[in-house]
């Protein structure tokens, strides 16, 4: 596969997806590269003819803003930068996240706005092509300035200090300079901040939960599809008539989703069913369509903000300008990584409910789903853990991106939080895909139940593939296992 030539194209969560699969090297554009290279020399000539204080550039930082930085001492500020804001603590950033912010941070360094030098661009890439993944902590951004404290966690290796993940283990960046004979580089001017400011934390965070949320949104409503035949509902609710009257775009697609599911099942075409199915059943199309809408929407905001340049001050060598805004400021991503949240809960929370009713001892079905209940236990204690989670799942969508600390002596006096809206989302996401992995547990259960009558071919040839990996349940065994295998399956089987 070729390499994904980063400045050539805008990037977009698919094609985030294409590099991530298919394991693509990054390279620089010849278009890049010149927009690089000619914003740094701006930046040099400017400051060479120029003595006159450039935020950042040539003064200290944030409220020490009016601290005039002398020629000879600005490669030092730029190194005790990285050092001195390097305060993460916490949990180690997933692995597959920092990679995606070193994409992302290569991205943003690309447009020629962040008087980057090129050497450090590349030792970027090289970072990314050889799995060269610095340590970096879930805790210390405020969501504003940046992720300061995670993205000079980043950056530390770069200038020789820190530690990196390489070739399965944690080593410090010394140790990995002297394998590869490399050379610790010297930072230039505002080359520190342009690495440290920056939303990419943020950002990669939400991309990697968007792909696990597009996943979820499928397998939602598969596993729903299951749970509706295995439950004996009727197929009125999912014919197209009633949602073209109310024709939001994810509840048209989920109803043609479940439809499509169930389309040839022998339990769906039953006679005398009840009138009217419990909400969790009959308004999938609705509130499965809700979060697919939702999703839709944040990931509009995260693909305008991987393809953006998000470090202060920006610099614009056309127009002679060096401005200092505030792009770094991430409340685009708190208000809608809160939002991601929300959708995701939700479909852990009606998957919750559809478990409660299959294992409730109605519509034929035994209490539990197990023969000899009373002896058995059966699956009685899956939704107690589907509860658990589901409950979990609300505290954690409490938003974060309604609070704000003032910092750095108030000049830095409203911040996002967005990064805590980040690190609580991912845990969201885990907690979905548990939800889901259980009610797939319950719903195959009821369904075996029915036979002889059988669903459609589509579902019981996904049911078929489970029961590789999970056998049916005849009586109590431990479920811990079946659920933790359940989720390995809806990760490796695509549908």
């Amino acid at each position: 596969m070729k390499d994904y030539q980063i400045g050539s194209d805008q990037l977009s969560l698919s094609v985030i997806k294409e590099i991530i699969e298919g394991q693509q090297r990054l390279t620089l554009s010849t278009s890049a590269i010149e927009r690089i290279e000619k914003c740094r020399k701006y930046l040099d000539d400017k400051l060479s003819n120029n003595e006159d204080p450039i935020y950042g550039i040539n003064t200290g930082f944030g409220y020490l803003q009016n601290v005039k930085i002398e020629a000879e001492n600005l490669t030092q500020l730029q190194h005790n930068l990285l050092l001195s804001h390097a305060c993460g603590t916490g949990q180690e950033v997933p692995k597959e996240i920092v990679k995606l912010m070193l994409l992302l941070k290569i991205q943003s360094l690309s447009y020629g706005h962040s008087a980057i030098a090129l050497t450090t661009v590349k030792r970027l890439v090289d970072f990314y092509n050889n799995d060269i993944l610095p340590v970096i902590y879930t805790q210390g951004s405020l969501g504003a300035s940046g992720d300061l404290a995670p993205l000079a966690h980043l950056a530390l290796p770069l200038i020789g200090e820190g530690e990196v993940w390489y070739e399965n283990q944690k080593i410090g960046s010394a140790e990995l300079n002297k394998k590869l004979n490399w050379q610790p580089l010297t930072l230039q001017s505002k080359e520190g901040l342009a690495l440290i400011n920056g939303t990419q934390f943020m950002s990669a965070y939400g991309t990697f939960c968007l792909l696990k949320a597009q996943k979820f949104s499928a397998w939602a409503d598969a596993i729903a599809a299951i749970s509706i035949d295995a439950f004996d509902c009727r197929i009125d609710p999912f014919l197209t008539l009633s949602h073209i009257i109310r024709p939001h775009k994810g509840q048209v697609e989920t109803a043609a989703n479940i439809y499509d599911w169930l389309a040839g099942s022998e339990l769906i075409a039953r006679k005398g069913k009840q009138t009217q199915d419990p909400y969790s059943f009959r308004c999938v199309p609705q509130v499965h369509g809700a979060s697919k809408d939702s999703i839709n929407y944040i990931q509009s905001v995260f693909e305008t903000e991987m393809n953006s340049v998000t470090d202060n001050p920006n610099v614009f060598p056309d127009e002679d300008l060096i401005i200092s805004a505030g792009n770094f400021h991430g409340q685009p991503l708190a208000l809608t990584l809160d939002f991601l949240c929300l959708a995701l809960a939700e479909l852990g929370s009606i998957s919750e409910r559809r478990t409660f009713q299959l294992i409730s001892g109605t519509r034929g079905l035994p209490p539990f789903l197990v023969k000899n209940a009373g002896l058995n236990s059966g699956l009685m204690i899956t939704q107690y853990t589907a509860a658990s989670i589901a409950s979990e799942n609300k505290q954690l969508c409490t938003p974060a991106s309604v609070d704000s600390i003032v910092s750095s002596n108030g000049q830095e006096d409203h911040v996002s939080m967005g990064a805590n809206a980040a690190t609580k989302c991912l845990r969201v996401c885990d907690n979905v895909e548990r939800i889901l992995a259980i009610e797939l547990l319950t719903a195959s259960q009821a369904l075996e139940l029915r036979l002889p009558e059988k669903s459609s071919i589509k579902i019981e040839n996904l049911v078929s593939d489970y029961r590789k990996v999970v056998s049916f349940n005849e009586a109590d065994r431990i479920l811990s296992t079946d659920i933790k295998v359940s989720i390995e399956f809806m990760r490796s089987t695509k549908i």
